[in-house]
């Protein structure tokens, strides 16, 4: 069944249970990517980064293995345009190469890989390699972050990859047109969209989508765990991509309003003045519920203000801001292994 609000906006579609959502995925992806890193040796890595970036492109495009397998990323990865081109293999049964939206961070990525001169060796022409073995990477990695082997096949990937665009209301035929779907098989209202408009649409929406992944310091996207209802104001708790815990406390009528419920796909955003910094070896007793280890990365010092920028294990960047005066008397230092600190009624929790 379908409600539409929007153009294309999808309310449900069959097997999304079947599915890893977005912070499973992302789940999958830092599993992908600590197993490449963690390589004994030099041969192994190579080995381990043509499997993450394999797995990368069927998790940003939505491809099959077999799609991907056949590419030659030295000709069909645009990477100026963030642009992947898939299918070409089948044109003699008369179906046509497409073009699909890539976010640019993953573009960089590919473009820093094949511009090392070993792994260029390494790779030749082609991603040639085992489906037999890819698969059984991906088993192990779906494994390791503690889900069914069947829910890391390229397959599941494929089809997860489909529903979360899909949830983030991207037009049906762009998602259709991008996973290469010659019919119609999800239940869903569409208008009708040329070319044109479905490459405008999709790279709007992968750019979207790109931000909101790559995000702003002091904001964190996630999903809501649990939502405890009082009489005037709730708590909401969500679970960020990197695997923490955000919690909020909000009235009533905004819950109502923005429509939250358990599973909902939510940003939470925290301004820098209510972020505290503090040093400690274990996690410090506070009255604040939310609390995030990190290192700083870099201190910009002012005449008035001083900015500290703290970057937490999965990568995210939360910055805090106090008097020069006060940053003179903390003694802050780069490098220096700090606690995020901020209360709950500090959050304020946006939807898209």
């Amino acid at each position: 069944m379908t409600e539409r609000t929007s153009h294309a906006r999808i309310v449900s579609m069959p097997n999304e249970s079947h599915c890893l959502d977005t912070v499973q995925m992302s789940r999958l992806e830092q599993s992908f990517r600590s197993w490449a890193d963690g390589a004994p040796r030099a041969d192994v890595r190579l080995s381990r980064r043509r499997i993450l970036l394999i797995f990368l492109l069927i998790r940003y495009t939505g491809s099959k293995l077999n799609e991907v397998l056949a590419l030659n990323p030295f000709q069909d990865v645009d990477v100026e345009h963030h642009l992947v081109f898939l299918g070409k293999a089948e044109k003699k049964n008369g179906r046509l190469a497409r073009e699909v939206q890539i976010p640019e961070v993953l573009s960089e990525e590919i473009k820093s890989s094949l511009k090392d001169p070993f792994f260029k060796k390494y790779l030749g022409s082609f991603f040639k390699v085992d489906p037999g073995h890819v698969r059984r990477k991906f088993y192990e990695r779906a494994i390791d972050s503690g889900f069914p082997p069947a829910m890391g096949a390229p397959e599941s990937i494929r089809r997860s990859r489909a529903v979360e665009l899909m949830q983030s209301n991207m037009p049906l035929p762009v998602v259709q047109r991008m996973m290469g779907h010659s019919t119609l098989n999800m239940t869903a209202s569409y208008v009708d969209f040329s070319d044109t408009d479905m490459r405008q649409v999709a790279k709007h929406f992968i750019e979207k989508e790109s931000r909101r992944k790559t995000s702003a310091r002091n904001s964190f996207f996630g999903k809501i765990s649990s939502i405890k209802k009082g009489d005037i104001q709730s708590t909401v708790e969500m679970t960020t991509i990197g695997g923490g815990t955000v919690t909020t406390v909000i009235t009533n009528d905004s819950l109502s309003r923005l429509g939250l419920k358990k599973g909902s796909l939510i940003t939470a955003e925290v301004k820098a003045p209510w972020v505290i910094l503090q040093k400690s070896d274990r996690e410090p007793e506070s009255t604040a519920e939310n609390r995030f280890a990190g290192t700083i990365a870099r201190i910009n010092k002012g005449k008035i203000t001083t900015e500290y920028v703290v970057r937490i294990p999965d990568g995210t960047e939360l910055c805090s801001v106090v008097t020069t005066e006060n940053a003179r008397q903390m003694g802050f230092q780069e490098n220096d292994r700090v606690w995020v600190i901020f209360n709950s009624f500090s959050v304020v929790l946006h939807t898209d």
